[in-house]
């Protein structure tokens, strides 16, 4: 090879090292993410990917993020897809206290334990919603219903059994008198399919997040209940359980994992990017406009809080009968 030949290609070795090394020191912005969510379009998981992507991509904290679905045995399918990418950088998954509880129902060989936790975002209480046409205007009026015979009763929930719905049907039972192992529970793969089962009599009532039905309550297709937070949600006229008499209060919550054995680098990168959207504005407005509150922690605090969620809902679940 001539010397001029070897010149133009040392040129051009040297330009694109240059260029990979822009690259890895421009942070999240030039580096793509992808965000899994693991149920069905229109739930609480992937309403609060996708909220979170676009203000990431708005804010241009990252200018390449995607969010998929990949549905099946309560979000254990997708944990374990995430757990099988050991060591892959850009992968998340956007999980909470449901799936939480489908490792246990599930029998599932993963676990949250197998992930590395990145952040937990926010937490929201779950609502009792009915039907508009409804005759059921309170929860006690409810409760008369529900009471006579639960099995002939049905209710629903956007998870699947030991998620977030799941249990706050059974701890409002339990809380309203009703023994837990006689409830009719009609599980749907999230917000978007419990609706049609809400709106096709399928279902009496459905247990769910506060800012999947807002639209739908506004719109006059749904009516609420109740919230089952200790205090009424800003901006979401609905009392709560114990402002009905009813001795419960039960929050969820929902935060990113990443795949076991990520480099170092890429664990603090993930976290520097969700730092940067949750000290955004628009995530706050999003926070506000949803009825979500802000539950911000990441790392290894995290990481301690999903231990403690393990252990409590494999006490409560084993306390109500359900595993």
């Amino acid at each position: 090879m001539s010397k001029q030949k070897l010149t133009k290609v040392a040129s051009a070795a040297v330009t694109t090292v240059a260029i990979l090394g822009l690259t890895a020191c421009g942070g999240g912005g030039n580096t793509a993410v992808r965000i899994m969510v693991p149920n069905s379009p229109g739930g609480g998981y992937d309403t609060t990917a996708r909220v979170a992507a676009k203000i990431i991509e708005d804010e241009k904290i990252n200018n390449d993020v995607e969010v998929y679905n990949l549905e099946g045995a309560g979000g254990t399918t997708g944990l374990a897809k995430l757990v099988s990418q050991k060591g892959k950088t850009g992968e998340l998954m956007l999980m909470g206290l449901g799936v939480v509880g489908a490792t246990f129902t599930q029998k599932s060989d993963k676990t949250l334990a197998d992930t590395t936790p990145i952040a937990r975002l926010i937490s929201e209480p779950d609502t009792i919603v009915v039907p508009a046409d409804s005759p059921y205007d309170t929860v006690a009026e409810l409760k008369a219903a529900w009471a006579k015979s639960p099995g002939d009763f049905p209710v629903g929930g956007g998870s699947s059994p030991g998620g977030p719905d799941h249990l706050a049907a059974h701890l409002t039972a339990e809380a309203l008198g009703i023994e837990p192992k006689d409830v009719n529970y009609v599980v749907y793969d999230g917000g978007g399919p419990l609706l049609n089962g809400l709106l096709s009599g399928e279902v009496k009532a459905g247990f769910s997040g506060v800012g999947e039905y807002k639209d739908q309550i506004e719109g006059g297709q749904l009516k609420v209940l109740a919230v089952t937070s200790g205090d009424r949600v800003p901006g979401f006229k609905a009392p709560t359980l114990k402002e009905q008499g009813v001795d419960l209060e039960f929050i969820n919550w929902r935060g990113l994992v990443a795949p076991p054995s990520i480099p170092k680098a890429e664990v603090t990168r993930l976290i520097e990017m969700t730092d940067e959207l949750h000290d955004t504005k628009a995530w706050k407005d999003a926070e506000e406009e949803s009825g979500w509150t802000d539950s911000y922690l990441t790392g290894k605090d995290f990481g301690d809080y999903i231990d403690e969620q393990n252990q409590q809902v494999e006490d409560l679940l084993d306390e109500l009968g359900l595993v």
